[in-house]
């Protein structure tokens, strides 16, 4: 829903995953001209109280090949050094945190339309 232009996305298995969630591919452009990325995906289910850190973004730079950016997605959010460090050393590192999370399937639609556990059962057939 965020990133609508990404596709061949490949959800890596739980261990030995290369410090990756999923991978996939990023379309910028349209037509002959368009170019394709390839992104990298961290993902941390974590409580509210408890925040992605250096370690955990660390990790995923470390992961990142050349001419590639990072998404770390958490439920949770990025505390405030590790924030500053991905800006303030401009890596290419997109975040997405539990608010925008719920800002992004609020504006979908998907809570008014039968619901979340709904739209996840049709969309993602091994969701429990």
């Amino acid at each position: 829903m965020y990133l609508s232009n990404a596709f061949d996305i490949e959800v890596t298995r739980p261990s030995r995953d290369g410090g990756r969630d999923a991978v996939g591919r990023y379309r910028v452009g349209t037509g002959p001209s368009a170019i394709e990325i390839d992104f990298a995906v961290e993902a941390k289910c974590y409580r509210p109280g408890n925040s992605v850190g250096v370690r955990e973004m660390s990790r995923l730079i470390s992961r990142m090949r050349h001419r590639q950016f990072g998404i770390m997605v958490t439920t949770s959010h990025v505390d405030k050094q590790a924030y500053s460090e991905i800006k303030e050393d401009g890596h290419p590192i997109v975040v997405l945190s539990g608010r925008d999370i719920a800002e992004i399937i609020h504006r979908s639609g998907v809570a008014a339309d039968g619901g979340i556990d709904a739209y996840l059962q049709a969309h993602f057939p091994r969701y429990p």
